[in-house]
């Protein structure tokens, strides 16, 4: 019978690493929805605060990919999450595809 894997526990995206399995959370900073002509995914932009959006490098940010979906319900700007789930890097970014995660908080609209 396998074990269920082992997820590092990521205090800051900062210390993200090359690959491997984690566990972590932030804000998101913004969505991207692919056109009805190209393939199905839906991603998000993931950074440690809402006060580093404007200024966060782009090493202390995650790009979460959903694969084979248009939207993701409860996934906009401005929501914290937590995530689990295996991060590489693609195109230059640390990017985790069809993550676990969990709706922390929503940002309340004035």
């Amino acid at each position: 019978m396998a074990t269920p894997a082992e997820y590092v526990e990521i205090n800051t995206l900062r210390d993200l690493p090359q690959r491997g399995r984690i566990a972590c959370s932030g804000f998101i900073e913004s969505v991207t929805f692919e056109p009805a002509s190209e393939k199905a995914s839906f991603s998000a932009m993931v950074t440690d605060t809402v006060e580093e959006w404007k200024r966060s490098p782009v090493h202390e940010r995650l790009r979460v990919v959903w694969l084979g979906r248009r939207r993701v319900p409860g996934i906009e700007a401005g929501v914290r999450l937590r995530l689990e789930g295996m991060v590489t890097m693609r195109d230059g970014l640390h990017t985790m595809f069809n993550p676990r995660y969990e709706i922390l908080s929503r940002q309340e609209n004035p």
